[in-house]
């Protein structure tokens, strides 16, 4: 919103697309980290052990993906540059500290999910996205109109979170044993690759203009400033999604198979609600919103907000119905959901007609495409009722079916 108001058109659109990319690679990398660490530590706690050696590998994991996107950056900044900054190496830069800052942010907390410290999980989640408005707001009002200075936020917020509640991190990594690398990398890679396609699907919309109709900066910053407006249940949703992963992996390792159904249905029906509710003003409201508060032209109409309202329902719900296929070891299964997902996106993307409207539909359909495929891999990948040879029905445990 500020930066929507301090920056020129193509400075804006620079920034757009620079969160774009943070939003779709980083968080394709390492926030399948931080899952990953809350679904292992919720189990070693249930298990009785200690998580020091989990937490040293998961981190140096994430070193290492830093270090390699850092690189990449090195080789093809240029390119990079030229194709999405107006030649701005100095927002290659910031992206790449960016990287580094969501790294340490999601390691720190799959650590306190895991562990169940939502409390300080929920203030690291508040103090970043507060010093990420705050700071915006501060730069406005200061009349910056660098787009570098506003990049830079979505390194600083993080960072500062992070520090902020390192102390319980720390005072909950006891000692314990360290995982072997082939155990905890044949769940991790296909994670990793769901994650990023997963990004594709909710992140392309901005990517793809700047693509299509390189010249229409206008175009590129207001669809930004839409996926915002749209994108504020999921926005409430990520707050959520650290409790659900650790109930489930608590339940799957319990062996409770009811408590597992409850909770995903339970899930299932808030995250419902939340996307009806945030939906409904988006569509009617968001192009006169985005105009407002953002300072947007006048590029996108009620149905592209219908659109992407729609997209972003199912897009929970598919997350959701994702974690679950995760917790009972289907993360293959999970992988060709976001994978038939991902080739809806891009067959709708590659239909003739205005942008706007195909990168808005593409949104939609692909996110409904891994919302239906997801209900039925579960629906098949979950235990099923058998017979003993008395007649009387027995149900496997989760950890059995996986």
């Amino acid at each position: 919103m500020a930066a929507g108001h301090s920056l020129d058109t193509k400075d804006m659109a620079s920034v757009s697309v620079l969160w774009t990319i943070l939003m779709s690679v980083g968080l394709g990398l390492f926030f399948p980290v931080e899952q990953e660490l809350t679904r292992i530590v919720a189990a070693e706690r249930v298990e009785g052990h200690g998580i020091a050696g989990v937490v040293r590998r998961i981190a140096a994991l994430a070193t290492v993906l830093v270090a390699l996107l850092a690189v990449a950056m090195g080789v093809w900044g240029r390119q990079v540059a030229d194709a999405f900054f107006n030649g701005r190496l100095d927002m290659v830069a910031a992206l790449v500290v960016s990287f580094a800052a969501m790294a340490a942010s999601n390691v720190t907390r799959g650590v306190l999910a895991g562990l169940g410290r939502f409390g300080p999980y929920g203030l690291q989640l508040g103090i970043d996205g507060g010093l990420r408005i705050g700071l915006a707001v501060v730069l406005a009002l200061a009349g910056v109109r660098s787009p570098l200075a506003f990049a830079l936020i979505l390194a600083v917020a993080p960072v500062v979170s992070v520090l902020a509640t390192l102390r319980p991190v720390l005072q909950g990594v006891d000692r314990g044993p360290e995982p072997r690398w082939r155990t905890l990398l044949s769940g991790l890679g296909p994670l990793v690759v769901s994650t990023l396609l997963s990004q594709i699907v909710v992140n392309a919309a901005v990517v793809s203009t700047k693509l299509l109709a390189p010249e229409d900066a206008a175009l590129t910053a207001g669809l930004l400033n839409a996926i915002v407006l749209a994108r504020v249940p999921l926005f409430v949703f990520g707050s959520l999604q650290a409790s659900l992963l650790s109930g489930l992996s608590t339940a799957a390792a319990a062996g409770d198979r009811t408590g597992f159904t409850r909770l995903l249905a339970k899930t299932c029906l808030v995250v419902t609600t939340l996307g009806v509710a945030g939906g409904v003003p988006a569509t009617i409201l968001g192009p006169w919103l985005i105009r407002v508060l953002f300072g947007a032209q006048d590029v996108l109409g009620r149905v592209d907000f219908l659109w992407m309202s729609v997209g972003t329902l199912s897009y929970m719900l598919a997350m959701v119905l994702g974690q679950a296929l995760m917790v009972i070891h289907r993360h293959r299964l999970q992988l060709l959901c976001w994978a038939f997902a991902t080739l809806v996106l891009i067959g709708t993307t590659l239909l003739p007609g205005a942008v706007a409207t195909r990168v808005c539909l593409a949104y939609t359909l692909g996110s409904l495409a891994a919302v239906v495929s997801m209900a039925v891999a579960v629906r098949l990948a979950f235990p099923r009722t058998s017979r003993t040879e008395g007649g009387e029905a027995s149900r496997p445990t989760l950890v059995d079916s996986a």
